[in-house]
């Protein structure tokens, strides 16, 4: 399962995600069974178009068996995050 939550991003963007998973709510994206080059392909353009978008955030959220606690995140934009691990828990920590 990829999900995508966005906020504040262009017109552009949302209709790029929306062409390509399911937007369950404005902004929120899901596709269940993204191969990992469809997944990568998604995130490369999200990162190729994010210099033109104003104050935006995008996050996706992935299950991966190899990170802690089996789920990995990619965020762009504001506010930005560290993601720590923690007795096998990992958490987001905001500078």
């Amino acid at each position: 399962m990829t999900m995508v939550v966005t906020r504040n991003v262009s017109d552009r963007t949302r209709g790029f995600l929306a062409s390509s998973m399911l937007e369950l709510s404005a902004g929120v994206y899901s596709a269940p069974r993204l191969s990992v080059a469809v997944r990568e392909r998604i995130w490369s353009v999200l990162e190729d178009w994010w210099p033109y978008e104003k104050d935006a955030s995008i996050i996706m959220v992935w299950a991966e068996s190899s990170v802690p606690a089996g789920q990995a995140v990619s965020t762009l934009g504001i506010p930005p995050i560290d993601l720590v691990e923690i007795d096998g828990i990992v958490l987001a920590r905001r500078s």
